[in-house]
């Protein structure tokens, strides 16, 4: 039995180290098997990501140009506003980065008040 064992062990480790000599010669170990497959990933950067973002980021500054900054109107639901202690900073009713045109306090917006 114990000689089964010790040539089952020893045929997995001939078997193991083939494969992973196999693995570490030529290109492939480097990209996986795919040759050039970095290539479509530099190309899809260069010329679909950086773009997306440019035009994404002009998007932004013309809509923010175009000074149409319209905040809906205030309607007290019972789930928004939920409040089970108080914030630790200010008076406790303000939020950390609370803006008083954009974010509106349990009983409305500030400057409606």
């Amino acid at each position: 039995m114990n000689t089964v064992l010790n040539h089952a062990v020893r045929r997995y480790l001939q078997t193991t180290a083939r494969r992973a000599a196999v693995q570490v010669e030529g290109p492939s170990a480097v990209s996986g098997g795919h040759e050039g497959g970095y290539k479509i990933w530099r190309n899809l950067t260069f010329f679909v990501a950086f773009p997306s973002i440019i035009l994404c980021a002009v998007n932004c500054y013309l809509t923010h140009q175009s000074g149409h900054h319209e905040r809906p109107p205030f309607v007290k639901y019972d789930y928004l506003c939920v409040r089970t202690k108080r914030f630790p900073w200010g008076d406790g009713n303000h939020s950390l980065f609370h803006n008083p045109h954009t974010n509106a306090l349990p009983n409305g917006y500030e400057d409606e008040h």
